[in-house]
C-alpha cells in the first residue's frame, strides 16, 4: 500500500465530515414525515440511517478520544494503511460515481432503534461529527500508524488509527449516498401523488 502524508489525509477527512455536516443541516430543514419515510421493504427511513451511525460515532469516538488523549510521541510525516484497515476501508467507501456496489447487513447491536426522537438524533450526529473534526485536528500531533482502535466487531481486532479515521468516515459517506437514494425515492413519490 501507498503511504499517504499524514497532514493531507487529516485535511481530506476533515474536508469529508465538512461537507456531512452540511447535508445533515439539510436534513434538519426536511419535514419530520419525510425523515421517517421508509423507502421499501426492509429499507431504512433518513433518521434510522443517521440513528445507525450516531451507534458508530458513539463507540469509534470514545475509543479515540481515549487512546489520542494518553498518547505523548510526535506526529509521523506518512501513513501507510495497514491490510485489514484498508480493507475495511475500500468495501465501505462508495465508488467514485456514488455507488454502492457492495450490501452489507448490519450488525444487530447497530441496527435503529423503533423509537427515534427526530431532533436529537440530528444535533447529535452533527455534534459527533464537529467533535470528529477536533480529533482529526488533534490527531495532527499524533502518530497515525502506531495508535491502534479497537474495531466494533471485536476488541481483539485493532486498525491503526489513520485507517479508523478513513474506515469510520467512509461508513459515513456510505450511508450518505443511501440517504440520497432516500430522497430521490421521496422526490418521486410526490411527483407521483
Amino acid at each position: 500500500m501507498k503511504k499517504i502524508k499524514s497532514d493531507v489525509l487529516l485535511e481530506q477527512l476533515q474536508s469529508d465530515v465538512r461537507e456531512m455536516i452540511l447535508k445533515a443541516d439539510q436534513l434538519q430543514r426536511m419535514a419530520a414525515s419525510q425523515l421517517m419515510q421508509v423507502p421499501g421493504k426492509d429499507k431504512w427511513s433518513i433518521i434510522e440511517i443517521i440513528d445507525h451511525l450516531n451507534y458508530y460515532s458513539r463507540f469509534y469516538i470514545a475509543e479515540i478520544e481515549k487512546k489520542i488523549s494518553h498518547y505523548e510521541a510526535g506526529p509521523a510525516k506518512d501513513f501507510k494503511p495497514g491490510l485489514l484497515g484498508n480493507y475495511f476501508t475500500k468495501i465501505m467507501k462508495p465508488k467514485e460515481s456514488n455507488l454502492v456496489s457492495n450490501k452489507m447487513n448490519a450488525p444487530k447491536n447497530a441496527i435503529p432503534s423503533s423509537t427515534i426522537d427526530i431532533a436529537d438524533t440530528l444535533s447529535e450526529f452533527i455534534a459527533h461529527q464537529q467533535h470528529l473534526i477536533n480529533l482529526l485536528q488533534i490527531a495532527k500531533a499524533c502518530n497515525l500508524n502506531s495508535i491502534r482502535i479497537p474495531t466494533s466487531l471485536s476488541k481483539w481486532i485493532a486498525l491503526k488509527l489513520g485507517d479508523t479515521f478513513r474506515f469510520l468516515i467512509a461508513h459515513e459517506q456510505r450511508h450518505f449516498v443511501q440517504i440520497n437514494e432516500v430522497m430521490i425515492y421521496l422526490r418521486n413519490n410526490q411527483s407521483a401523488a
